[in-house]
């Protein structure tokens, strides 16, 4: 499929360039996603939470009571479940939320999350530009003539272009990536995606 290639000043070019098929064009997969997005958000999480069980409490292991007839559970010390500001049963511990997923799906699920994006009519390609200064303002300006000011906003970039990243790094509605740093998280949690005139050749090859 062709799209048409625009400036930052939001005028056609006239140029076109050609989305592949077959990273931009496929069935969507639903499930891919789902894992690929789940497995981002996994690595992301510390898995420091800790809660004390019985055998961490301090406190005296005096039991409190005799075992049957007080009408109640049974107890044992003061650390006890059953008591307000005892332990906690099974508790969470330190631990590690990353998963394998497989390369192919990886690239399957980034290929389906562009797919959507195309089918919302949610990517404009834009002529290779920079900022001679680093200027929030210019980049608001883009994203104004382009008519996207009020979406959530993804810059795909063929390579590190600091002006641009520093422009953006105070909008909150706004993520600057380079192609090595695609994924399908990013893609879906944007509104609408802008890729350098330059980039699409290399994500073509997805």
């Amino acid at each position: 499929m062709e799209k048409n290639v625009y400036n930052i000043k939001g005028e056609d070019t006239g140029k076109k360039v050609t989305l592949k098929d077959g990273v931009f064009g496929i069935e969507p997969n639903d499930h891919v996603i789902y894992l690929d997005v789940k497995q981002h958000l996994a690595n992301r999480r510390q898995g420091t939470a800790k809660s004390k069980e019985r055998s961490e409490m301090s406190g005296s292991t005096r039991k409190l009571g005799r075992q049957k007839g007080g009408g109640g559970a049974r107890r044992g010390d003061i650390n006890s479940p059953v008591l307000v500001g005892g332990a906690r049963v099974f508790g969470p511990k330190p631990r590690d939320y990353e998963f394998k997923l497989n390369k192919k799906e990886k690239a399957l699920a980034r290929k389906s999350a562009l797919s959507y994006k195309i089918q919302e009519d949610a990517i404009t390609v834009v002529e290779d530009f920079t900022f001679e200064t680093p200027r929030t303002k210019d980049f608001l300006a883009m994203t104004k003539n382009l008519k996207i000011e009020d979406k959530k906003v993804l810059v795909v970039l063929p390579e590190n272009n600091e002006n641009i990243f520093l422009s953006a790094r105070n909008l909150q509605k706004a993520t600057i990536v380079t192609i090595s740093e695609l994924n399908t998280y990013k893609v879906m949690n944007a509104g609408h995606v802008v890729i350098l005139e330059s980039s699409v050749a290399m994500m073509n090859n997805f």
